[in-house]
């Protein structure tokens, strides 16, 4: 079942919440800086098996010592839906432990 896309409003008003996120293009997206290309594999492989846990899965790239996420909703047309917030929230969770700023 397709999630409903979120409006403009609630998208800025939950990007508040998480700051460094941002909206572009139709995604919520964000970059983390680590102070190793090993850290940022690490962080790599953990926001993985979050996103497996979810069943939602982002654009992930993979620098030398940056991490960056852009997610959006394929199943509802390619918008911002609350499951994209749900995996921004976990992998905010999750980036301190690997250094991530």
């Amino acid at each position: 079942m397709p999630s409903d896309p979120l409006s403009q409003k609630e998208i800025e008003d939950r990007l508040r919440e998480l700051p460094g996120w941002a909206f572009e293009d139709d995604r919520i997206e964000r970059t983390y800086r680590v102070d190793t290309h090993r850290a940022a594999g690490a962080l790599v492989s953990h926001i993985c098996v979050v996103q497996d846990e979810l069943n939602h899965h982002s654009e992930l790239t993979l620098g030398y010592n940056t991490v960056r996420l852009s997610v959006n909703s394929h199943d509802a047309g390619g918008v911002v839906t609350e499951k994209d917030f749900a995996l921004a929230e976990r992998v905010e969770a999750l980036a301190p432990a690997h250094g991530a700023a």
